[in-house]
This record gives structure tokens, C-alpha cells and sequence, in this order.
């Protein structure tokens, strides 16, 4: 309202001493259901309404009201002359008021007293209509916060249990892994000496290439010594770098057959070690507080995650752009497990795409390490993307690719837990996840 107006209603009706009264603290100006015929408007002090509905015993506080605001506007200009609300003084307040009786000031030039207030109405209206907006937004936001901490508390509760039994497989499968490891290598030992050194190199590397680089490597293989192609991939996967040595081209198929044991064996190994992390952090589902103490390579940890999806991933082109990254403080296991899951959601979304592609991109943006994973498969839908950090919502409905909903829950929540974001922008070309984690101070480039 022009505050020159505005003036000219205070200075016309609420200026004179008479219609001026001073309230104690504690006092009730209106009360709920009673009747009033003023229009009170606060000189200064600060004054409480509250409602009380119909059985209750308890009221609520439904506005404050203090210097330059009106109290009784809608008893008075409704013409009801009930009050909606009880209004107590929260402290001596000072109170100009007008009643029924009232004539209007100026009338020919200004009209009746209801078109002089007409402003005074609006935005009276107005202000009640935005407070009545924002306690709703925060009522909502309160609601979320519980209904979010419930659900958390019941998903910790439910993943303890989960990771017991877990833990009891897992250790099965490392122990048996490294048993199998030392029988086989002891075999080899005593039947093929010359094979153990093959099993050896898968053993000790696993396939550390990426999809890309294994096909740029296979055109070499295949062009310098005249292999045919499948050969020249496999023979890339197992020596992704440097001449192949007369071991391997002596009998190059029997060669990666072993080489495949050793990285099987290694794929194995490394699975079972993360996989005991995995459900650590399962475990941590319903906590806030996350173990984050090693100094780590995001790159590297990528890579791992790479390895652990290579039967996921046979069919999609991978593309990895790494950057010169700083080292990071936190935890391996859980580092790969992020990238497993935001990986492997692509790779299912892409299961209808006819050539589907990931791309991997590193870099350093103002003490985060970012970390974008786009896919060229099916748009997320706004209202998916909006539901798809949510603990219990999953996509994944039936098949062998049915999902529990956890996997970006826990991905947000470890994400969250280092002090970092995760955002996905989706349309029909592309969708991209977005991972900022934070870079420790004093540590160096990678």
C-alpha cells in the first residue's frame, strides 16, 4: 500500500487520544467466538492470536502482531462482529482503535469508510495469506525430515539383520577364493610351470583397460601380428601395454585361458573384499557418521568399480576421460560402491538401447572433485528424478533386474556424509549424474 495513504488512515482515525488505549502484558484484547465491533491498530507492543477448534483444549497460535498492523479486520469489515481468534498482549502494547459507530473522514472527497480501507483489507489479506503459505511450506518440510528419519531408522534395522547373514556368505567366498588361489597355483606349479606365469599376471593386474582403450589396443595387436580380432582384444585385455613377449604369441589362445584364471581369480578376490565394505555400509544405512580414513585416487577408484562390472557392461561402450586429480580422504570401498551403483543403474536403464554408451569424466572444480557419469539410454522423467534418492523407490518391478530401492539411497547418504552432492539432469539424449566430493586441504596432486 502507498505509505503515503497509509499515513493519512493512521494520522484520520488513530491519532486522537481518545481512541487510544494502553494494554498490560497478559491481557485479552478479543476473544474467540465473543463479539467486536473495533478495528485495532497496534501504535507499538507486540500482541498473540490463537485458535482453539471446536472439543479441543489446547490452542494454537495462528499470527504475531506488532507496530503497524491491524488487529480485528475480519469481525469488523465481515460485518459478523465475532472474532475469529483470541488476541492477548505479549507485552504493553499501545492500541488506536475505531468502531461502528465511526464516520467516515472526508467522505465526499475519500467515500465511505469501507472504500477508505479497501487497501488496508488487501493487504491485511495478503499478509495472512503468505504467512498461512509459509507455515504450510514448513509444516511440510517438518513432515518430510520425520517421515525421512523414520524411514531411515527402519531400513537401519532392517540392513542390520540383512548384514549378518550377508557377512556370513562373504566370508565363505573370501576364504574359499584364497584357497582356490593357492591349490590352483600349486597345480600349475607342478603340471605347467610355464602356465603359472600367465595366471600370475591375471592374478596380480586383473584387466585394468577400459573398454575403449581395449579396442584401440586390439587394432594394434591384430594389425602387428596378424591376429584375428577377437584374439587381439582378448591378447589386449591381458598385456594392454608394451610388445608381446614369445610366451604369449607361442600359444596365445591356451595363454588367455590361463591369463583368464588368474583374473577371474583376482575379480574374485577383489569383489569379496569389497564386498564386506558393501555391507559395512549397508550397516551405516540409518547412521550419520561414515569412517573416512584413507587418502585415495578417485581415478583409481573408478577403475575398480569398472572391474567389478565387467559382466554388466560387455554390451556398452565405456568411455573414461580421467583428469590430474588431488587425493581425497575417504573410504575405498565406499568410493566404489558409489560408482557401482550410479554405473550399474545406467547400464540396466540401457537394456533396450541399441548402442548404448557410458561416459566418465574427471575433474577439479574449486576444492571438489567432480565426477560426471552420463548415459545415452531413455529419459528419467521428472517425476522419477524427483523420487530416485528415496529410499524404497526403485523402477526395477520384476525380472532379474529387480531392485530394493537402496542403492542410490546409500549412494546419496555416503555422498552426504562427505560433505558433498549428487544431482541427475535427465532429457531424451542424455542422462547425467553430477558427484561433487570435497578435496582434503594439504593433500598434493595424484
Amino acid at each position: 500500500m502507498n505509505q503515503e495513504k497509509f499515513q493519512r488512515l493512521i494520522d484520520a482515525y488513530f491519532s486522537q487520544e481518545e481512541r487510544r488505549i494502553v494494554i498490560p502484558a497478559g491481557e485479552t484484547i478479543l476473544e474467540q467466538g465473543a463479539d467486536n465491533d473495533r478495528l485495532y491498530y497496534v501504535c507499538s507492543g507486540e500482541l498473540e492470536g490463537f485458535y482453539q477448534e471446536e472439543d479441543s483444549e489446547s490452542q494454537a497460535m495462528v499470527f504475531s502482531a506488532s507496530k503497524g498492523a491491524f488487529i480485528g479486520v475480519h469481525s469488523f469489515f465481515s460485518e459478523t462482529l465475532i472474532a475469529s481468534s483470541t488476541v492477548i498482549s505479549k507485552t504493553e502494547s499501545e492500541l488506536g482503535w475505531i468502531d461502528t459507530k465511526t464516520t467516515a473522514v472526508e467522505l465526499e472527497r475519500y467515500g465511505p469508510l469501507t472504500a477508505q480501507f479497501t487497501p488496508i483489507i488487501v493487504n491485511e489479506l495478503s499478509r495472512r495469506q503468505r504467512r498461512a503459505m509459509q507455515e504450510s511450506i514448513e509444516k511440510e518440510k517438518a513432515l518430510q525430515k520425520l517421515y525421512s528419519a523414520e524411514q531411515m531408522t527402519t531400513l537401519g534395522q532392517l540392513a542390520a539383520g540383512i548384514a549378518h547373514e550377508l557377512n556370513n556368505a562373504v566370508g565363505v567366498l573370501s576364504s574359499k577364493t584364497e584357497r582356490l588361489q593357492s591349490i590352483i597355483l600349486e597345480l600349475l606349479e607342478e603340471i605347467h610351470p610355464e602356465a603359472s606365469s600367465f595366471v600370475d599376471q591375471g592374478l596380480m593386474n586383473g584387466q585394468n583397460i577400459s573398454s575403449s582403450e581395449v579396442r584401440t589396443r586390439g587394432r594394434e595387436i591384430e594389425e602387428r601380428y596378424g591376429l584375428e580380432r577377437d584374439l587381439a582384444r582378448e591378447l589386449a585385455r591381458a598385456v594392454p601395454r608394451g610388445d608381446l613377449s614369445t610366451y604369449w604369441l607361442r600359444s596365445p589362445e591356451q595363454a588367455i585361458r590361463y591369463w583368464h584364471i588368474g583374473r577371474d581369480l583376482h575379480d574374485m578376490r577383489l569383489a569379496a573384499r569389497h564386498s564386506v565394505g558393501i555391507v559395512r555400509s549397508v550397516k551405516q544405512l540409518g547412521r550419520t557418521d561414515i569412517d573416512t580414513d584413507e587418502i585415495l585416487d578417485v581415478n583409481d577408484s573408478i577403475n575398480k568399480a569398472l572391474v567389478l562390472l565387467q559382466s554388466d557392461l560387455r554390451r556398452v561402450s565405456v568411455h573414461l576421460s580421467p583428469a590430474a586429480m588431488p587425493m581425497v580422504k575417504a573410504s575405498a570401498t565406499e568410493l566404489v560402491q558409489i560408482w557401482a551403483n550410479v554405473i550399474k543403474n545406467a547400464s540396466d536403464a540401457m537394456e533396450k538401447t541399441q548402442t548404448p554408451e557410458i561416459e566418465i569424466s574427471t575433474r577439479v572444480s574449486d576444492r571438489f572433485v567432480l565426477v560426471t557419469i552420463a548415459n545415452n539410454g531413455p529419459e528419467i522423467d521428472e517425476v522419477t528424478r524427483r523420487k530416485i534418492f528415496q529410499p524404497n523407490f526403485t523402477t526395477k518391478k520384476g525380472g532379474l533386474s529387480f531392485g530394493l530401492g537402496l542403492g542410490l539411497a546409500i549412494v546419496k547418504r555416503i555422498i552426504t556424509g562427505y560433505g558433498g552432492s549428487i544431482a541427475v539432469k535427465s532429457n531424451q539424449e542424455k542422462t547425467i549424474f553430477r558427484i561433487k566430493l570435497p578435496v582434503e586441504d594439504g593433500h598434493g596432486k595424484a
